[in-house]
């Protein structure tokens, strides 16, 4: 696959922001294509090495690649500890649409129906976040808060309205995280504007499991770290699952107004994400 960039003129309005930095980390977006086959090296040594995905990739150069590469933003964290030399430890990808933007489907519509969500909020700009990992040796808190850092100045600077997209269980079966799914299940929205619907034949709805829920706090440590942040930030999730047999997952959609984001979390980053950028780092 050949991965090609924008032209100049439009690189230029993205180059070298910087999304922020904490200690020796540092986050922003990939300005060239080299920048971009760090993300896809990241992205296979995670879902192809360790998770053992059979997503399309490249053997010859450990690329995990695919079309909507081409299309989307990517989000680098590097580790500046050698300075000279910095190290993407981990990815994100961004994709920003109104409903009118026909052009550029969601990745996620091979599995929920985010195109009618979108065209239901025709006046509202969608971001979906997708591809998100970090080498395993940086998997920390720390990471994960300027990787959410980075996510939140780019919507900030984006204007966008609602954040949404696709979080992964990784297991064979839902009945292997039912309690999981059970707790979810109480989280999905009962406001019809914001429920999406499966396109995928490969799915299950999860209100079955809520009898699974015996311990809600164990639920909760249950859930993946991702999924534990969005909850946190007050989203929604689908009331069903799609299980990704490229991925070997079980994914839940997510939908997260930004209105709708726990005041907490937009102090703690600040309302103009400057928390972590480099003047106050």
């Amino acid at each position: 696959m050949t991965i090609e960039f924008a032209p100049d003129e439009t690189k230029s309005v993205k180059k070298r922001m910087n999304l922020g930095e904490l200690g020796s980390l540092s986050t922003r977006l990939a300005e060239n294509e080299a920048e971009l086959k760090e993300a896809q090296k990241v992205r296979y040594q995670v879902f192809c090495d360790e998770l053992s995905a059979r997503q399309q990739s490249k053997l010859d150069t450990r690329l995990e690649q695919e079309q909507h590469d081409l299309i989307c933003d990517h989000l680098l964290v590097f580790d500046n500890s050698d300075i000279k030399n910095p190290k993407t430890i981990g990815t994100q990808r961004f994709l920003v649409k109104q409903s009118k933007d026909a052009h550029l489907p969601f990745r996620s519509q091979s599995e929920f129906d985010l195109e009618d969500l979108a065209d239901r909020h025709p006046k509202k700009r969608f971001m979906e976040l997708g591809r998100s990992c970090i080498l395993e040796p940086y998997r920390s808190k720390r990471t994960m808060e300027l990787m959410w850092h980075g996510t939140w100045s780019y919507a900030v600077n984006n204007k966008v309205d609602v954040m949404t997209g696709c979080a992964s269980f990784y297991a064979e079966s839902p009945e292997e995280i039912s309690s999981a799914l059970g707790f979810l299940s109480t989280l999905t929205s009962d406001n019809p504007e914001w429920q999406v619907s499966p396109t995928s034949p490969n799915n299950v709805v999860i209100k079955q499991y809520e009898k699974w829920v015996t311990d809600p706090k164990k639920a909760i440590r249950a859930l993946p770290p991702l999924i534990k942040g969005y909850l946190r930030l007050g989203a929604y999730f689908s009331d069903a699952v799609v299980t990704d047999e490229d991925f070997g997952t079980i994914d839940i959609a997510v939908i997260l107004p930004v209105k709708n984001i726990n005041p907490r979390y937009v102090s703690y980053y600040g309302a103009d994400a400057s928390k972590h950028s480099r003047n106050n780092t």
